[in-house]
């Protein structure tokens, strides 16, 4: 197709689309006219609550300011999510956001302590992240560096209602010149020849045409799939979890800046703080619990009196086989689904509008851009899948849905990583790979595959220089986070619905 790309059309509206309306807006401007559709009748799922610190640079390309995005969306300062039984019943570790200890050189600061645990010191590595101390005690301030140091300070996300985020996105979208128009899609128009979408027809009589199209319309897939039919690849037999509830409870104090990610014996819930409410989910697999037994299991383990009846959301795990196909792109639910347990669902929208602003088809749609961007979306979905089955599979329970992830066949490129991980404690990180090395060794370590050997490099230091090091990396983080405003005082002060 060698017609230019000037009129652009999303189909749906919540949290992806506005996402997708407000970026390429902001970015082209007047080269870009863009059009949004969406049905008030139609309910968006609304549950991708939790974010990972990339949010901050989103934000920031659209010139918004923390402090008033954070009062408009009733948002919450994260920290880190703190994974609960997921090992065992009663242990406890959280991927924390940021850096961990201090680096000596090519080795990571694990090894050093790990050369420490061998030692029989039996401090937490968790004992050296600042965002972690931060976060257990419920603070949160501004902190780009620890005093004194070069050592990197507090790194954030938020938690926030995506609602209440979607309909912020959209004050700025109409400011900036963005149509939308209210209105259910009942047929979508293909060339004859070529069967790219020449429009959609709503069920008013209006015809929305475009030269390209973003389909934000959720699990229906209503473009991508309903009228392109492209594939869909099935990942239940690594993520077998295809059901959860979700209920709103009221908001406890104190706030917490971190996600809660709570083992059950069937899956696991979901617990999100925000300022006027607490966000709750538990995700499960059918096969091991019924509709019902989800739900009561889920409003016997709230903080906060619940506010209305749990809903049910049903999904299957996995992608589709083309996110960009002749003049399509697929964003948010509409392109896949990877549970949410690391808070990935708005970052993926995030990474897939910036993929697809880096090849955008102002010239025209060729093969071999939209052959990058679907090489480029399967290593991103094949990456985060990994990480996230990476959590179920090294767990020592006992109940039938975790012995059934336990024992399952893994992907070989995460089999791979485990057994490397155990033998030498090394993580290698793939350019443009989400995760970070300490990601990784988070999650490894939480779930309990601990390394065999530690790195030589990390014999540079005597045991009495590593025994100082860690006095004073703890001394320092201690000091520091004591110092640090509560979470809910810097929410009151600066950021209060």
């Amino acid at each position: 197709m060698n017609q230019q790309v000037q009129r652009l059309v999303v189909v749906g509206g919540g949290s992806s689309g506005w996402m997708a309306a407000s970026l390429l807006k902001r970015l082209f401007g007047q080269q870009l006219d863009v059009t949004l559709v969406e049905s008030d009748d139609i309910a968006t799922v609304g549950v991708g609550e939790a974010t990972i610190p990339p949010i901050l640079f989103f934000n920031r390309a659209l010139g918004i300011d923390e402090n008033a995005f954070l009062k408009a969306t009733g948002g919450t300062f994260k920290l880190g999510i703190e994974f609960d039984g997921w090992f065992e019943p009663q242990q406890a570790y959280m991927h924390a956001f940021g850096r961990l200890g201090k680096d000596m050189g090519l080795a990571g600061f694990h090894h050093t302590w790990l050369k420490a645990r061998a030692n029989g010191d039996a401090r937490s590595f968790w004992d050296f992240s600042v965002n972690y101390q931060a976060a257990k005690q419920a603070r949160y301030q501004p902190l780009s560096m620890l005093p004194n140091t070069n050592l990197p300070g507090l790194v954030h996300a938020y938690h926030f209602d995506a609602g209440l985020y979607a309909k912020y996105l959209r004050s700025l979208c109409e400011q900036w010149g963005v149509k939308r128009v209210e209105g259910r899609i009942e047929h979508v128009s293909l060339a004859p020849q070529s069967g790219f979408i020449e429009s959609v027809d709503l069920a008013d009589g209006q015809r929305i045409q475009g030269d390209f199209f973003i389909d934000c319309s959720g699990f229906r897939a209503l473009l991508i799939s309903e009228a392109l039919k492209t594939g869909y690849e099935d990942w239940r037999h690594w993520l077998p979890c295809d059901r959860a509830v979700a209920v709103g409870c009221e908001a406890t104090e104190p706030r917490l800046p971190y996600t809660r990610s709570i083992a059950h014996e069937f899956g696991w819930q979901w617990r999100i703080p925000l300022q006027h409410r607490t966000g709750n989910g538990l995700v499960y697999s059918s096969e091991h619990c019924s509709e019902d037994d989800a739900a009561a299991t889920l409003l016997a383990n709230l903080d906060g009196k619940a506010l209305g009846e749990p809903r049910t959301i049903r999904f299957t795990t996995g992608r589709r086989q083309k996110q960009w196909y002749k003049n399509c792109l697929a964003l948010g639910l509409s392109s896949g689904f990877l549970e949410p347990l690391e808070s990935t669902s708005l970052h993926m929208v995030q990474s897939g509008l910036v993929r697809f602003i880096k090849l955008f088809p102002k010239h025209g749609i060729n093969p071999e851009t939209v052959d990058e961007y679907n090489r480029q979306s399967k290593v991103e979905f094949e990456r985060i899948r990994d990480f996230i089955i990476l959590h179920y599979h090294l767990n020592a329970r006992s109940e039938p849905f975790w012995q059934r992830c336990r024992n399952m066949p893994i992907p070989p490129e995460l089999e791979r990583r485990i057994a490397l991980f155990r033998q030498s404690g090394s993580v290698f990180r793939e350019q443009d790979e989400l995760f970070t090395e300490v990601a990784w060794q988070q999650v490894m370590l939480g779930q309990g595959n601990i390394p065999e050997h530690y790195h030589p490099l990390a014999d540079s230091l005597s045991d009495t220089q590593v025994n100082e090091l860690l006095n004073n990396l703890q001394t320092l983080i201690n000091g520091t986070v004591e110092g640090l405003q509560t979470h809910d005082s810097y929410l009151q002060q600066h950021c209060h619905r």
